[in-house]
């Protein structure tokens, strides 16, 4: 029986756990062990995911949020070892780029107990993201190396790690897309559910620390969101930190404009981006659904992670200086296309996920 720790604690994790814990569930030698750092707690971050997912209850929940990074990390820390050490995994499995990454990452290799790292190999080459840190940490101490694209295995054996370690599964997120995609269609969870007419508006979302910490480029965002509003409805569902960061800096007026929702559950979130003319985002998930449903993306940064979506031009990064640069990066993005490319493997990346971890 090989057993695996799953480590989990943001939006974009449950969606990757989800397809790997469904595979896990199909293999009779298989066992998981489901663990929640807490750090999305919020039920609208975190318990409607598990449900619309069909993801099992997680058996260890650390309850750790709304903590500097430090603490946080910290925390998770000691907590994820006090799991590990009793839980006694042949694996630890660790997602994407949060700080729950990083602690599940850091406390498994200080235990001696492998670590596989699924979404390993993305770089922003921003060190002021916290991400890129978390991402840069995690695949360093890792002992199998799960990347999505080549370009992600190129950074890894640029940074001089192991080729043994490297595999190039494919993006769990293009399983989730195509296997939940179809559960949202037969939900009927379409824009027009929510009086929109497809291809009429734009899809905006706003989270990253770079955004929401800054002052002025949350002000710019919100204004040119509002600019782009005078010709199309923009639906803004608000991640809680850019919510109260929003209503600490007295900035609600900027949002008359916009349709301003509470987070959405994945299946909701998938049909509104199916939708959508355009998808406005600082997110490197939400840039990856966006090219899954095939509508152009302005990623709100000035760099990506998915650097392989703007050279095939669904992706465009929009210049950060004024809000006028920023609503015309997104009104111009609207009917266009990229190339027809497939970067993201076959959509089986969750079974190799499984079988090499079984193979070890």
């Amino acid at each position: 029986m090989t057993r695996i720790l799953t480590v989990v604690g943001a939006r974009p994790q449950f969606i990757k756990a989800a397809v790997v814990s469904h595979q896990i569930a199909k293999n009779p030698g298989v066992s998981e062990c489901l663990v929640h750092t807490g750090q999305h707690h919020d039920a609208n971050m975190s318990d409607v995911f598990f449900e619309d997912l069909a993801i099992p209850p997680p058996a260890h929940h650390l309850g750790i949020a709304g903590l500097s990074h430090g603490a946080m990390t910290g925390r998770m820390l000691e907590g994820l070892e006090g799991i590990i050490k009793a839980e006694a995994p042949d694996w630890v499995l660790v997602y994407g780029d949060t700080n729950s990454t990083v602690a599940g990452a850091l406390a498994s290799a200080k235990l001696g107990v492998p670590v596989a790292h699924i979404e390993a190999g993305l770089r922003s080459f921003n060190r002021m993201m916290p991400e890129e840190i978390n991402r840069v940490l995690t695949d360093h101490c890792s002992d199998l190396l799960f990347t999505p694209t080549d370009e992600g295995t190129a950074n890894l054996l640029r940074e001089g790690l192991p080729p043994e370690r490297i595999v190039q599964a494919g993006d769990v997120m293009f399983d989730a897309a195509l296997h939940f995609g179809k559960l949202a269609a037969e939900r009927n969870l379409s824009a027009a559910a929510r009086g929109l007419c497809s291809g009429d508006y734009v899809l905006a979302t706003v989270h990253r620390q770079e955004n929401t910490d800054d002052i002025r480029a949350l002000k710019k965002i919100l204004e040119g969101l509002s600019e782009v509003a005078m010709q199309l409805p923009v639906i803004l569902p608000l991640h809680p930190r850019t919510r109260a960061r929003i209503s600490a800096e007295g900035l609600e007026p900027l949002t008359t404009k916009l349709t301003v929702l509470d987070p959405l559950g994945y299946l909701e979130m998938i049909a509104l981006e199916s939708g959508a003319a355009v998808i406005a985002t600082d997110s490197g998930g939400v840039q990856k659904e966006a090219f899954f449903q095939r509508v152009p993306c302005v990623t709100l940064r000035t760099e990506t992670e998915w650097t392989e979506l703007v050279v095939a031009g669904w992706n465009r990064l929009a210049p950060m200086d004024t809000s006028e640069q920023i609503a015309a990066t997104i009104l111009n993005a609207r009917g266009t296309r990229g190339a027809d490319v497939a970067p993201y493997g076959d959509g089986a990346s969750a079974r190799k996920i499984i079988a090499r971890l079984i193979d070890q």
